[in-house]
């Protein structure tokens, strides 16, 4: 086996960070399979039939029907130990980032994370995302885990694949910790990795007092609330709707940005976004170099009237 994508189960269905890292596993080329894992392994496997992958190797047990640290990484050593992938591949979800780190550990893998680009090394960005760095490696096995949006899930290569089931080994002495249902950073019900429609506010709001109306559009759109960094150090919004470098990495199909001026810390968290959207009174705002629709205009104007048209 060449490459193992250990896919993520988000309430029922495939993450969307898994369908990136399966095009990235695509990209570098050779035989690629899945792992599911849980009581939806199955129903994760039927979602991936009509890609272009060798097999999606599914474990149920008892002990990871839903998500644990301890039984995860242990169900992926013993995958990895009997399949001897030379890469094995993750988003680089809240998930990923609690328990791949054990496996890396487990089986003295080197484990490189949010990762952003393949071409000529396995490239991260530092430095609040000012500068890139690239590692290049000889090793035999290596585990990575790829950024949200660094490869999109529309590129995914068609065709079909097969299931089988895996067996594992578990004792029930192993498995120490419970994670709470669905496994979030927060106990808040926002997951802005998976959001398909994002409204997110900046300093252009003006005042706190204000944010409400991001949130009485995104009850209008279906959408999450998320926002920049200046708006959480201010206190305005809670910090685990923060997009941008010391935040989220988003790709909606949809992000409406309100009052957003577009600084590269923060554009770097949104650039996946399918549609940008931005309403920025400064008509020279760098929000602008980037998104597909642009307003002019103030954005407590606009939005207000914007609602109502929806809402009639």
């Amino acid at each position: 086996m060449d490459i193992l994508v250990v896919l993520e189960d988000n309430r029922g269905t495939l993450h969307r960070m898994s369908k990136e890292a399966i095009a990235g596993a695509q990209q570098i080329g050779g035989s690629v399979s899945a792992l599911a894992i849980g009581a939806n392994a199955d129903a994760l496997a039927t979602e991936l039939f009509t890609l272009d992958l060798t097999e999606v190797i599914t474990v149920n047990h008892e002990l990871v029907s839903s998500y644990n640290a301890d039984g995860y990484a242990e169900v992926v050593r013993q995958v990895i130990d009997s399949e001897s992938p030379k890469t094995v591949i993750a988003g680089h979800s809240y998930q990923t980032r609690d328990f791949m780190p054990r496996v890396s550990a487990k089986l003295d893998i080197p484990f490189i994370p949010d990762i952003i680009s393949i071409e000529g090394g396995y490239t991260k960005q530092v430095l609040n995302a000012k500068l890139n760095a690239t590692v290049n490696t000889n090793v035999d096995q290596i585990i990575l885990s790829f950024q949200s949006a660094a490869f999109s899930d529309e590129s995914v290569v068609s065709g079909s694949c097969s299931a089988r089931s895996f067996e594992v080994n578990l004792d029930p002495s192993l498995v120490r910790a419970e994670s709470e249902e669905p496994f979030q950073e927060s106990t808040g019900d926002v997951d802005l990795e998976s959001a398909e429609l994002i409204v997110s506010v900046g300093r252009g709001m003006e005042k706190e007092e204000n944010v409400s109306l991001a949130f009485d559009l995104a009850k209008v759109l279906g959408a999450e609330v998320s926002a920049s960094r200046p708006v959480v150090d201010s206190g305005w919004v809670e910090p685990f709707r923060q997009v941008g470098s010391s935040g989220h990495n988003v790709a909606p199909k949809l992000y409406f940005s309100l009052g957003i001026s577009g600084a590269i810390q923060h554009v770097v968290g949104m650039k996946g976004s399918k549609n940008i959207l931005a309403i920025n009174k400064d008509p020279e705002a760098p929000i602008f170099e980037i998104a597909d629709y642009a307003v002019v205009g103030d954005v407590l104007e606009i939005v207000p009237k914007l609602i109502e048209a929806l809402q009639s």
